[in-house]
């Protein structure tokens, strides 16, 4: 482990920030990650992921630990089912291709998203139809007070809507080593209902689709409207989808008649934050050099030397105009940092 001075955090988060870290260092293994945490000299550190879920307002005048701990193996297997143990600094996606590459089902509807396995827990990332929280058996997680790494089971994550238990009670406590996930590997069950999963399969000419399929499906949709963030600087979603009353939702309809909505609960239903966007004059906006993407108004990005505090301003202002326009807070996805 070595530790460097003055380092730019642009290669290290999708928005492209230039950002500096006034210390870094790289840990490729739980030990290594437990002698970082242990450097009393520095007493204020900064645990960095994939960087693909965090807005970098400003310097971090601290020490950076980035979290590159490798591998992925099986660890059972039975009739029509696997669990597969991913660690931390693996990448999503290509954790995701892997699995499909085995013919292990459950996560290709998860296939493109931005990051590393080891914050995929934490924000209990989902996409049409399906959530981390569905195919999660547990993950390990290294106590940052007592040096320990200490097992959570699906049930003691805590999961909810782009929500855990290490975003809320345990946030700052603890630092995700790897996860377990419980996977199929045969009678896969396709999750084609959300979305343009269907008509996607249709223009591919796909009529019996596997979860190869779904996975190619899911790419070309997510490639047709999102940016990648190696082009334009973007933290793929920034926003959380809204959940409100129904009553408030058939009030809004009477001056919207077009707003979308999914169901929730008899009383609750998710309305499109992306569509609240759009509606709001937003989509395609530009500020010098930043603004909303012209394709999925739901995507803030930096066209090239944005600041953080500046993707930060439009976002709060975003925020305000849908509560003046529509009564309905939306909330920030991505982490402020």
């Amino acid at each position: 482990m070595t530790i460097q001075e003055h380092i730019s955090l642009k290669p290290y988060n999708t928005f492209g920030l230039n950002a500096q870290a006034r210390y870094f260092i790289k840990v490729e293994s739980v030990q290594q990650l437990i002698e970082a945490l242990s450097l009393d000299q520095y007493p204020n550190k900064f645990i960095l992921g994939g960087g693909s879920n965090m807005l970098l307002t400003k310097d971090l005048d601290c020490l950076v630990i980035q979290v590159a701990i490798k591998g992925v193996e099986i660890i059972e297997q039975k009739e029509n089912c696997v669990w597969v143990k991913a660690s931390a600094g693996e990448n999503w996606h290509e954790f995701v291709l892997w699995c499909l590459a085995h013919d292990f089902g459950g996560i290709e509807n998860l296939s493109l998203i931005p990051g590393n396995v080891g914050t995929a827990p934490i924000q209990n990332i989902g996409a049409y139809g399906v959530e981390i929280k569905d195919t999660l058996e547990s993950c390990e997680a290294l106590n940052i007070a007592t040096k320990t790494i200490e097992t959570f089971t699906n049930a003691e994550c805590k999961f909810d809507y782009r929500e855990s238990i290490f975003k809320q009670e345990k946030k700052h406590a603890y630092v995700l080593v790897s996860a377990t996930f419980k996977l199929t590997t045969s009678n896969h069950q396709l999750h084609m209902d959300y979305g343009a999963i269907t008509s996607q399969l249709e223009m591919m000419q796909v009529k019996a689709p596997t979860i190869q399929d779904i996975s190619k499906a899911v790419i070309a949709i997510r490639e047709s409207k999102l940016p990648n963030p190696k082009d334009i600087g973007n933290s793929g979603s920034f926003f959380k989808n809204p959940i409100i009353s129904k009553g408030h939702f058939e009030k809004l309809r009477e001056n919207f008649p077009e707003i979308p909505s999914y169901t929730v609960s008899p009383n609750e239903v998710k309305v499109p934050a992306g569509w609240l966007i759009e509606k709001s004059g937003f989509k395609g906006k530009t500020f010098d050099q930043y603004g909303v993407h012209k394709k999925q108004a739901l995507v803030l990005v930096n066209y090239g030397n944005a600041r953080g505090l500046e993707i930060y301003n439009l976002a709060k202002l975003i925020q305000k105009t849908i509560q003046q326009l529509f009564g309905i807070s939306i909330e920030m996805e991505v982490n402020i940092i």
